[in-house]
């Protein structure tokens, strides 16, 4: 396994890590908005 990789592939999988937790904190949101709305 060459280290150069690890330096590279880290910071995405932490960007893209964030990237869905966010969305998907915003999905729950919403859908708890819309089931609010709904009841």
């Amino acid at each position: 396994m060459d280290w150069r990789i690890l330096i590279v592939a880290l910071p995405l999988a932490v960007a893209g890590g964030w990237a869905i937790y966010n969305i998907g904190a915003l999905a729950i949101n919403q859908a708890q908005k819309f089931l609010k709305k709904q009841s």
